[in-house]
């Protein structure tokens, strides 16, 4: 295990997911690789796996630490799994037993002071996986207006003070760019102290950094997409296993799952089935969250729900 990275609920993606020898995985998050090499050694001898990542430093820390033991076995490419559809089959992964989503953040990432994924490590405000795509979260802050700032906040980090926190930045940045972390993070505590009658004291900008990182990286776009794809690679019998952190991940994947069980999608008044769509998934088991010794041994893994579903005959 990559040192200060723990893998949440490890042993119950590896449960789930059920990797046997000889099958085909993808770890559609790398990360710090927690759980790619609990896979691999599940599949031993014969198994393999294909990685993703969007952080090209992500790979390069588990190539270097997993291929001296697991060789060719494990193939690895930076990508976003939004791209899953097109990667995985060029890599030799067209149909797969296994699919894992890791929704969250590393440690690795949180810590990485050129970053600005955290106010606690700081750096400049880049937030980007892959720093080839998209604009870095200073460019957000320095261009949209208070009106925009605050829909930002409210839709991807369902801030009740979003209008507040936009205006207290609208009126920073007329005397300074915001271009770190520390900065904005210090401009969003001026603007909303934290309650100390509050039962959990997150910082209050626990939930700008969220939404900027998801707006940088347009990550529900990118999970819709992913989830889309994962159902083309799937085999009949293979499982899908993915792990969310906040509830706007939660809510697409449970109502994708519900819809792929479902499978129909005709009007409730129309008398018989015209569009033609079977099942798809089925649900496996109940969504897990973290026992109380992992949360105390890892913290960051409270918000972590487990969803599940096994891919059936269409």
């Amino acid at each position: 295990m990559e040192e200060g990275h723990l893998p949440v609920l490890a042993e119950e993606v590896v449960e789930i997911l059920r990797p046997a020898p000889g099958s085909l995985q993808i770890d559609a998050t790398v990360g710090g690789g927690g759980h790619t090499e609990r896979i691999l050694e599940a599949t031993d001898p014969d198994g393999r796996l294909l990685g993703l990542d969007a952080d090209g430093a992500a790979i390069a820390r588990v190539d270097r630490r997993l291929r001296p033991r697991f060789g060719d076995r494990l193939v690895l490419r930076q990508a976003n799994f939004r791209d899953l559809a097109d990667v995985a089959p060029a890599a030799g992964f067209g149909a797969v037993d296994g699919l894992l989503f890791d929704l969250g953040l590393s440690s690795t990432q949180l810590a990485d002071r050129t970053r600005g994924f955290g106010f606690r490590a700081g750096g400049p405000l880049d937030m980007r996986f892959d720093a080839r795509r998209g604009v870095p979260a200073a460019e957000l802050i320095a261009s949209l207006d208070a009106a925009e700032l605050a829909a930002l906040f409210r839709r991807y980090g369902e801030e009740p003070n979003a209008g507040r926190i936009a205006r207290a930045i609208v009126d920073a940045r007329r005397t300074t760019q915001i271009e770190t972390a520390e900065q904005l993070a210090s401009i969003v505590e001026r603007a909303v102290p934290v309650n100390p009658r509050a039962r959990r004291r997150i910082h209050p900008a626990t939930r700008v950094f969220q939404a900027l990182r998801i707006a940088v990286n347009e990550e529900l776009d990118a999970l819709q997409a992913g989830l889309a794809a994962a159902m083309n690679l799937l085999r009949p019998g293979g499982r899908l296993v993915v792990l969310s952190y906040h509830s706007l991940e939660d809510r697409i994947v449970k109502r994708f799952i519900a819809a792929e069980r479902k499978g129909c999608t005709c009007p409730p008044e129309l008398p018989v089935c015209v569009c033609g769509r079977n099942p798809r998934l089925r649900p496996v088991g109940k969504p897990v969250t973290p026992k109380p010794e992992e949360i105390a041994a890892n913290p960051r893994s409270r918000s972590a729900r487990l969803r599940a579903a096994e891919r059936i005959a269409a």
